[in-house]
């Protein structure tokens, strides 16, 4: 039998300037999936003149997923964590390097790091429902050890 639950998951971040001791993430949301690691194109491939296959490999960003309830204490942090990070006219972005950490129910360990927070919602957004919206923050990491 394999028990494929993710219940129990737990992620530590890590970002080398804004929080640099760490935090857990554990309020994932119930919308949408809460973690996601999308698949990534390893190679590409290309036909000579005469019909030859042609192939390489390729390095491509790891990217993660991760979406919260919105206002919980993960959302907080990771909201500090994107407003560290913004750019703007007369602001100084801390420009983190993040470690991202998932153990999963089972004990396993995947480390993702040498990354950067790509995407961010900056405020609370209101579903036509009256659901504050999910936020998702996503993620490019440069490498990945574990499983």
């Amino acid at each position: 039998m394999n028990n494929i639950s993710g219940f129990g998951t737990v992620l530590n971040l890590v970002a080398s300037s804004s929080f640099p001791s760490g935090f857990t993430i554990t309020q994932f949301t119930d919308d949408t999936d809460p973690i996601d690691i999308a698949p990534m194109d390893l190679g590409d491939t290309a036909m000579g003149v005469n019909g030859d296959l042609i192939v390489w490999n390729k390095a491509t960003a790891i990217k993660v997923t991760l979406s919260v309830i919105p206002d919980s204490d993960d959302d907080i942090n990771l909201g500090i964590l994107a407003e560290n990070n913004r750019v703007g006219k007369g602001k100084i972005s801390a420009r983190d390097e993040i470690t991202l950490t998932k153990i999963s129910p089972d004990g396993r360990h995947t480390t993702f790091s040498n990354g950067i927070l790509t995407n961010a919602p900056i405020g609370t957004s209101i579903a036509g429902s009256g659901r504050a919206k999910t936020k998702v923050y996503t993620f490019a990491f440069e490498n990945k050890t574990g499983s």
